[in-house]
Formats: structure tokens, C-alpha cells, sequence
């Protein structure tokens, strides 16, 4: 073992320490970091619809947001892979497979980031018109996307980079970049928007430039750093049994995440023929959502990284605890999020849009999201215990049947008895309730498994 690497081990607070603070110590950074990256697009949102109109708000959200989601969230699915594999490498204190498994996901992130931005601007019109975008929205929607695809590979470098930092437990550095590269962003926003009058095409280009920021500095941090994991250009390269490895804990994931998105975009066009008014309204109250998603989201992070890095040690126990810890924590934010909304979610839209149609659509989905959420934790912490042990396949089944295929053929059966916009917003809780169930009886099995494969 190198000095370097055991300067590393010494200081990997993962492995050794007080799980729920070691937790939340991890945690926080990541929820901060995945905060300011939502401001990106809300900020977007914010500035449009105060300064431009709920025509220009509805397009920086969604069809555009949904699209963005699948595209990007495929590929961000699939470098889940590699956060995986080099935090079990990292855990198990293995340098030579840390170093390849980093320059193979740079390497990734690179073709990954190209080939989205020219499949992005060519295809856009097609992708708007098959969500029955507005005939209204659709060229603000097509000039958002296209500038946001243009920086598609600042996006990619900047996620794949971060998530391999989180994976040897620095969640500090990305949370850094992306304050920064946020009130950049705002900046630009404010400038280009209601200095320049530039419309949806302003908000793009601050998205664009404020991006490509937050990447120069990942890739400078990861070039600098005297850790294992250092980046050295010289050896990018897709290594094949390490490649292979992020393949099979990553495309499941990313299959994952389009599936989810497809059954988002499904709805998105059900609620896309209700009119402006409520396209804006889904769009408002998609930047709260996010809220949820933030916390939810980093406590998964958290847990893959920590079950990772314990499992290559091979500290079953604390693996194995560190997950009730979580999901302890995860609940309680989660209730203490939805009373916020219930006080005061009103407030809240208003930051977005003065118009009382839009505000009043917007409330009454959030009173039948709101009480699903604490449910979803059981699937986003479990899912992501499972992703940490490199299990992928059934909790992808478990996730695509039970959330993907259930909404859409809710969509399919019941809108054509009930066509309402509660008949489409019911499809969420419904879906989380199932799904839940079917995760905690996955996990379960699976540990007692595990148990008796130790006690052999």
C-alpha cells in the first residue's frame, strides 16, 4: 500500500466512526449540492415567469423539463455505475482498479456528453411534437432545448465527475462548484432576461455558461488531487472489464430512469391537453417538487456510497445499519417537508406566478401528491442499498413495474372514465404505495440471505 493510499484509508470516515453522523455529515453537502443544481433550471423558471409570462414558464418546464429528464437522466443512470465501482475499489483499498475505473468514466462522460448534444438538436422538434406540445409553446420550447443540449457534455462531465468524488466520500467540493456556479447563473439570468430582454433564449445561454463552468472546475479538482483517484488526461480510456462492471450496475439504472421518465412524459401529454393554465401550474409546482426529490435524493446517494464503501470492506453490520439510519433520517425530513407545504405551499407558488387559475390548479395537485412522499423513502433508500451491493436487476423490474408500467396503464384505463387532472395526479401515490411494499419484502429477503451466507 502506497503512502497515498494510506493517508486515504486513514481519513475514510465511511468505513469506521458514528453511522448517523458520519451520515449526515455526508449527507448534507450532497443535499446542499443537489439544491443548487435544482436552482439552475428553477431559477429559469422564476425569472421567466415573473419578468416574461406563464407562456415563457411553461416553456423552460414541461415538455422541455420532462425531455431533459429522459435524455440526460439515462446516461447520469448509467455513471451511477461507475460511482458504485469505485466506491467498492475505494472501500476495498484497491488502487490500481480506483485509477481505472475513474479514467473509464471520464472517458464515458466524454462520448456520453457528445452524442447527446447532436442526437438532442436534431431531434428536438420531434420530441415536443410528440409530447402534443402547445402549438403556443412549441418555438420558446425548441430554442430552450436546443442551447440546453449545445452544453449537454458540460452536464455530463460535471455529474459523472461529482458522483465519482461522493464515491470516495468528498461530497464537500462538489457542493462548492455548485453555489458558484449557481449565483452565476442567477446572474446571467437577471441580466440576459430582464437587462437584455432575451427571453427563454437568456435563461438558456446563463444555464449554458454557468454549466460549463461547474465542469472546468470538477475536472481541475480531479486532476489536482493526490488521492488514488487522480485524473491524469493521459489515461482516458475505456478499460474493458471495468467498463463492463459500470455497465452492469449502471444500465439498469439508466433503463431505470427512462422508463420513469417515459410514464412522466406520458402524463406530461394527458395533462399537456388541459391547456396553458395547467401545464404552467404542473410546471410550478415541479420546481417544489423538487424539494422533495433534493432530500430524497441525496439520502440515496448517501446510502449507495456508504453500503458500497462497507460492503467492499466488508463490513456487513454497519452496512446493514447505516440503512435503517437512513431511512430513520430520510422519514423525518420527509414528514417535516410535507407539513411546510401544507402551511404554507400557497406562498410558495406565488414566487412563480400571480395568476390565480394557475395558482389554484397547482394546490389542488399538491394536496393529493403530498401525503405519498414519506412512502417513497422506503423505495429510494432500499434501491439504493440494493445499487450499493451492485444488485440491480430485480430492483429495475421492481421499480419499472410498479411505478412505470402501473402509471401508465392507470393513464390508459382510467382517463378515458374520469378525464380529470386528479385522475392523472392520483397515478403518483398509487404507484409509490405498490412499489414500497414490493421494495421492503425485496430487501428484506435479500439481507436474510446475506445473514445465513455469513453465517456459513
Amino acid at each position: 500500500m502506497t503512502e497515498t493510499t494510506k493517508t486515504s484509508a486513514a481519513k475514510n470516515s465511511i468505513t469506521e466512526g458514528t453511522i448517523w453522523k458520519q451520515l449526515l455529515i455526508f449527507f448534507f453537502p450532497i443535499l446542499l449540492g443537489t439544491f443548487f443544481q435544482q436552482i439552475y433550471n428553477t431559477a429559469d423558471a422564476m425569472v421567466v415567469g415573473r419578468f416574461v409570462g406563464k407562456e415563457a414558464l411553461a416553456c423552460v418546464g414541461g415538455s422541455t423539463a420532462q425531455i431533459i429528464n429522459l435524455i440526460v437522466g439515462f446516461f447520469v443512470g448509467l455513471s451511477s455505475g461507475a460511482t458504485v465501482v469505485l466506491a467498492q475499489y475505494y472501500g476495498a483499498k484497491d488502487e490500481n482498479n480506483v485509477s481505472r475505473a475513474m479514467h473509464t468514466a471520464a472517458a464515458f462522460a466524454i462520448m456520453g456528453g457528445l452524442i447527446i448534444t447532436v442526437l438532442g438538436i436534431i431531434l428536438t422538434p420531434q420530441m415536443l411534437a410528440l409530447l402534443n406540445t402547445p402549438e403556443n409553446l412549441m418555438e420558446g420550447s425548441a430554442l430552450y432545448l436546443r442551447i440546453y443540449f449545445a452544453g449537454a457534455i458540460f452536464v455530463f462531465i460535471y455529474n459523472i465527475g461529482s458522483g465519482l468524488l461522493r464515491a470516495v466520500g468528498d461530497s464537500k467540493r462538489p457542493l462548492y462548484f455548485l453555489i458558484i456556479c449557481c449565483c452565476l447563473n442567477i446572474i446571467l439570468d437577471l441580466v440576459l432576461v430582464v437587462g437584455a430582454h432575451m427571453g427563454v433564449a437568456g435563461v438558456a445561454v446563463g444555464t449554458f455558461i454557468s454549466q460549463g463552468v461547474s465542469a472546468i472546475l470538477i475536472i481541475i479538482t480531479l486532476m489536482r488531487t493526490k488521492d488514488m483517484y487522480q485524473l491524469k488526461p493521459g489515461k482516458i480510456h475505456i478499460y474493458g472489464s471495468i467498463f463492463k462492471s459500470l455497465l452492469h450496475i449502471g444500465l439498469p439504472a439508466g433503463l431505470e430512469s427512462v422508463l420513469y421518465t417515459i410514464s412522466n412524459m406520458i402524463i406530461q401529454a394527458s395533462l399537456n391537453s388541459f391547456g396553458t393554465d395547467t401545464v404552467a401550474a404542473w410546471t410550478a409546482y415541479g420546481k417544489m417538487d423538487s424539494m422533495f426529490w433534493m432530500v430524497l435524493s441525496a439520502f440515496g446517494i448517501s446510502i449507495t456510497t456508504f453500503v458500497g464503501q462497507n460492503f467492499g470492506a466488508r463490513k456487513y453490520d454497519r452496512m446493514r445499519k447505516s440503512v435503517r439510519v437512513c431511512l430513520g433520517l430520510a422519514i423525518g425530513v420527509s414528514l417535516i417537508l410535507t407539513l411546510f407545504f401544507i402551511f404554507l405551499g400557497q406562498y410558495v407558488f406565488m414566487l412563480f406566478t400571480t395568476d390565480t387559475s394557475v395558482i389554484d390548479i397547482g394546490m389542488g395537485i399538491m394536496r393529493i401528491m403530498l401525503p405519498g412522499y414519506t412512502i417513497y423513502v422506503f423505495i429510494e433508500i432500499l434501491a439504493g442499498a440494493l445499487r450499493g451491493t451492485g444488485d440491480v436487476i430485480i430492483p429495475m423490474i421492481i421499480t419499472c413495474g410498479g411505478i412505470c408500467v402501473l402509471r401508465v396503464v392507470w393513464i390508459l384505463i382510467a382517463m378515458p372514465m374520469r378525464p380529470q387532472i386528479s385522475t392523472i395526479i392520483f397515478s403518483y401515490p398509487i404507484s409509490w404505495i405498490i412499489t414500497a411494499v414490493l421494495f421492503i419484502l425485496y430487501y428484506t429477503f435479500r439481507q436474510r440471505q446475506q445473514i445465513r451466507r455469513e453465517k456459513a
